[in-house]
């Protein structure tokens, strides 16, 4: 995770000493030069991030139930089901490619056709007349719902990226991430995958939270949008109760001129249908308020408070080494009545003598010190 941040980043801070060098030494600077435009539309890559962010979550939840389908630490939870999953191999893999496919081919259909859409356009496009009408609508599935904010659009963003925290924080082997338990991989006959020309090597837990991290970035960049979302620079404008219409006439969109998609620019009678410009765009149930950046700022709470949390529980119980003898699967044994602090200060009393004691003092002190723990 280190090395692809650091891989980032550096991309990022080299593309400037790039362009730096090639503004010094070339004379067609414009033509060559590194910038932020990518040449496709947020449309494309927001469908392109919900169907990585879809993909990375579904694989995430099949494997987790998978693994917990495989582990036998706890005899009494779900034991029939359990049983049935790791006796029949060949049943678990299908399920977890066949289920795995069809749900993704559906769903990624779903978002790039849009078959199903959330708003609609006020009037519909008549082929064979070429003209417009105003009593056909594209279906939709918002009926009324609740309208949304870029404050709660943004709280929901956040809420999203803490679950994704939730799910590694909720891992039985958290945080240590060791386990002496033999669990074949999601899909696979196998518990880890290998490859020795490159001398790569996957187990579990990397199978598992390597997608849900890379999902993490995507949900942290749906958050970003959110904060820095203004209609304008998508093509859009609100109306006089903060409802967001969006321009659909691409030749208006490639002038780049934003005061053709205000709400009094196309709130103007056009002579040819003697209709408003604005009832060919299509209108959403979605508001824009204006909020200021203090107050978006409260949508990113929810995900401080969870990487506190994440860190805190590393902090705590990473100080517990696991079990290397194989008992309880390498994880630390549960008990009723416990705290770290108690576990840290017997540690100690193991780990030092006991000044002006006998051996055999020292040993009964710990066995009474372990049994009041106990």
């Amino acid at each position: 995770m280190v090395m692809f941040l650091t891989v980032i980043v550096s991309l990022y801070i080299f593309s400037h000493v790039y362009n730096f060098i090639l503004l010094l030494g070339y004379v067609n600077y414009e033509d060559y030069h590194v910038n932020s435009c990518m040449y496709i539309t947020n449309a494309s890559l927001m469908k392109a991030a919900a169907c990585g962010t879809w993909l990375g979550d579904l694989i995430t939840a099949l494997m987790v139930t998978d693994m917990m389908l495989q582990d036998d630490l706890y005899p009494h939870w779900a034991n029939r089901v359990r049983v049935f999953w790791r006796r029949h191999t060949v049943a678990r893999i299908l399920l977890f490619w066949v289920g795995s496919i069809v749900a993704t081919v559906l769903v990624v259909t779903l978002i790039v056709s849009d078959l199903i859409s959330w708003d609609k356009l006020n009037r519909g496009f008549v082929a064979t007349t070429g003209q417009w009408d105003s009593t056909i609508s594209w279906d939709k599935l918002n009926r009324g719902f609740v309208a949304t904010t870029e404050l709660s659009r943004g709280f929901l963003a956040s809420f999203i990226l803490v679950s994704d925290l939730i799910i590694v924080m909720q891992d039985w082997d958290f945080p240590h991430f060791t386990t002496t338990l033999n669990v074949n991989l999601p899909g696979f006959s196998v518990s880890t995958l290998q490859w020795k020309y490159a001398k790569l090597s996957f187990t579990g837990k990397w199978f598992n939270y390597g997608i849900i991290f890379m999902v993490m970035i995507l949900d942290l960049n749906m958050w970003k949008n959110q904060f820095f979302y203004v209609p304008r620079n998508y093509g859009q404008y609100t109306d006089q109760h903060h409802k967001i219409h969006t321009v659909m006439d691409q030749s208006i969109l490639l002038t780049g001129n934003l005061t053709l998609w205000t709400y009094n620019a196309r709130n103007v009678t056009d002579n040819s249908t003697d209709q408003v410009y604005r009832l060919d765009d299509m209108k959403m149930n979605s508001k824009y308020i204006g909020y200021s950046t203090g107050v978006r700022c409260t949508t990113f709470i929810p995900c401080v408070l969870g990487f506190i949390l994440f860190i805190s529980l590393i902090f705590v119980y990473g100080r517990f080494p696991p079990n290397k003898d194989g008992t309880y699967g390498g994880r630390l044994k549960k008990r009723r009545r416990s705290s770290w602090r108690r576990e840290r200060n017997t540690r100690r009393q193991q780990a030092s003598p006991m000044p002006n004691t006998s051996s055999s003092d020292q040993e009964e002190a710990v066995v009474a010190e372990g049994s009041t723990v106990s």
